[in-house]
């Protein structure tokens, strides 16, 4: 998953998920990648990000700027932004200082037709309605690169007192797996890039924690869990991958210059953090255990129709096993005579993006949105009273 993405959409064919921020690379320091120009850089091993979010809340306005810029300019999508809406995403409960500025830049610099400010969970509700008219409540859990937020809603509307954040997101969890690497094996506190891909390309859920440990500490080919990964030279590899089972050298060294990471426990070990963040010292709940908790700050009589509607977006959720895990947990949790249904959708990284498309489909999508007209009459207020954030 790109870090902190930010989705572009030509309607209605495609969406694009770009990074947003800009890199630094080793190899050319004086230089600066934006965007996706990522893809430019010969050798990403020990690049350095600059990243305009930190902790989800956008702080340095000038990275971001750039990066708007470039994706807005004539490199990439040409915005004519005097007859452009844009839909635009925030954290919850943002503060009102970034507001407002995120309100001047996009209206008074860029100028912008029309803004629509929202958090992500309520255009993934929204999209997930539209796919199921019948239901009325949904709750969102979206683990993301900062944190994970679990956030109920009914008819559209989020219930507030319900709102849970944990803070554990992929960047932790890449963190985390650089440190155990270099402790055990190699130092690659400065490959987060790389690392980055690991965790995607070998990580997994485990069902059962303790069994899959056993396995781990097991010799030769009875380690199931283990894996041995190649790591890109950015010459010859310039991606890294997983060796077959069968190439697998399992005692001894490999004889060709490859750079080989061998990785056991690490695999489970490190998404288990989104189930029990204690497990590195940070004292919060699980996202099974959030679920529950947030649920039950609701209305008796409602809990049954959010327990069956638990959708599953942001990167985290594409571990294999996520989902599985998280209904087993769910399901231990909840009364018996409810019934849970966790739901993953095809791509939990753009369910939001396509959310924010149908809602811009909307016909009362006018209502919802601040135009440059109001925004110049009434200055912040308009858009306080009509963003729900």
């Amino acid at each position: 998953m790109c870090l902190v993405p930010c989705l572009i959409g030509n309607f209605p064919i495609f969406s694009s998920v770009i990074p947003n921020c800009q890199f630094r690379s080793k190899t050319a320091r004086l230089k600066t990648f934006t965007a996706n120009q990522l893809d430019e850089i010969k050798d990403p091993s020990g690049l350095f990000y600059i990243l305009p979010f930190q902790k989800g809340y956008l702080v340095n306005w000038d990275v971001q700027r750039q990066v708007w810029d470039y994706l807005f300019g004539k490199e990439m999508y040409q915005v004519d932004f005097v007859d452009t809406n844009i839909i635009i995403t925030e954290p919850y409960f943002n503060f009102s200082s970034i507001q407002e500025s995120m309100n001047e830049i996009l209206f008074e610099e860029y100028q912008f037709q029309a803004v629509l400010r929202v958090n992500a969970g309520a255009l993934s509700a929204h999209r997930y309605f539209r796919d199921n008219p019948s239901e009325l409540c949904c709750i969102i859990v979206d683990s993301g690169y900062s944190f994970t937020h679990i956030v109920p809603y009914c008819r559209s509307k989020k219930k507030k007192e319900a709102i849970i954040r944990i803070n554990v997101g992929g960047k932790l969890l890449t963190n985390h797996l650089k440190e155990i690497i270099s402790y055990r094996q190699l130092h690659v506190m400065d490959e987060t890039h790389v690392i980055n891909q690991v965790k995607e390309d070998v990580c997994y859920v485990s069902q059962d924690f303790y069994k899959d440990m056993d396995i781990a500490k097991l010799k030769g080919e009875e380690n199931t869990v283990m894996v041995d990964y190649v790591l890109p030279d950015f010459s010859t590899i310039k991606k890294g991958f997983c060796k077959p089972r069968e190439e697998m050298v399992l005692s001894g060294k490999y004889k060709t210059g490859e750079q080989i990471l061998r990785l056991t426990n690490e695999r489970f070990a490190v998404p288990e953090i989104l189930f029990h963040p204690s497990d590195i010292g940070i004292q919060e709940m699980g996202i099974p255990e959030a679920i529950v908790y947030s649920i039950q700050n609701l209305p008796e009589e409602m809990q049954p129709h959010f327990f069956k509607n638990i959708v599953l977006t942001g990167g985290n959720t594409l571990f294999p096993g996520f989902r599985d895990r998280v209904y087993s947990e769910v399901r231990c949790l909840t009364p018996t005579d409810y019934d849970v249904s966790v739901v993953l959708p095809e791509n939990p990284i753009t369910y939001s993006w396509e959310g924010g498309k149908l809602i811009s489909e909307n016909d009362d999508f006018e209502d919802m949105i601040v135009t440059r007209e109001d925004y110049e009459e009434h200055g912040h207020n308009i858009c306080e009273e009509k963003f729900d954030i």
